[in-house]
């Protein structure tokens, strides 16, 4: 039986059965680093790359691994990439390193990359569940990314604040300063804010799924009458 197309994959991981919106999980570092966009854009990319590295092992270890004790193996791959991840951010983006502290070694707990190489990498070949690990890493990044510029637009009146201390020179192209003399939404930068400004995107996506539907069911049912009327004719 083959598996999901290249283009199911990246739809399911980017929109449709993305990690925060759809799966709710990750809700603790997601709260807790998306205070900027900045660090949100740090951590996204680096459970991006644990999640791609992480599903790639599985997938070309998956015909070794005996049932019995994959979690564990699956844990353990997990920790090697998440424990290679920090040793590198340590080394060469100190500042982000410093920022993101704690939670970058609880990827190794995060559901989400476990659950992925449990129900697709160690299902299917490499270069899918490379493509699968890319796109819900990407999908969970993007998210991060909004959660955080929505909170620090409107809390601080910025966005992408002190990106090139935390991702380097080039990064310093992307700060703004939005609002120069805003005082600032403290409430937004709190937890409470998280919660809302996520409530507030999962609404969203209700809204624009809903949308597709009736869209795709519109374009069925024209299809239907098209095709009712030629057979009459």
């Amino acid at each position: 039986m083959s598996g999901p197309s290249y283009k199911e994959i990246w739809s399911e991981g980017l929109w449709h059965n993305n990690v925060v919106l759809s799966q709710m999980l990750a809700l603790c570092p997601l709260m807790a680093v998306t205070t900027t966009a900045s660090n949100g854009l740090g951590m996204g990319l680096a459970t991006l790359v644990v999640m791609v590295f992480s599903n790639l092992l599985v997938s070309m270890l998956r015909g070794i691994i005996t049932p019995q004790v994959r979690i564990p193996v699956f844990i353990v791959l997990i920790a090697a990439m998440v424990t290679m991840v920090d040793m590198f951010l340590n080394a060469w983006m100190h500042e982000l390193y410093k920022v993101l502290g704690l939670f970058i070694p609880l990827i190794v707990t995060n559901c989400a990359i476990l659950g992925r190489v449990e129900s697709f990498a160690s299902k299917n070949l490499v270069a899918p569940s490379m493509l699968d690990g890319f796109a819900m890493g990407l999908g969970f990044t993007w998210v991060l990314v909004l959660l955080g510029a929505m909170r620090e637009f409107f809390g601080a009146g910025t966005l992408f604040a002190d990106a090139s201390l935390l991702l380097g020179q080039w990064a310093s192209l992307i700060e703004l300063e939005v609002f120069p003399d805003y005082g600032g939404t403290l409430l937004l930068i709190l937890p409470p804010g998280g919660f809302i400004c996520l409530g507030l995107m999962l609404a969203g996506k209700r809204v624009v799924d809903r949308m597709l539907a009736a869209r795709e069911s519109a374009a069925v049912e024209l299809s239907g009458n098209n095709t009712r009327m030629e057979g009459a004719l």
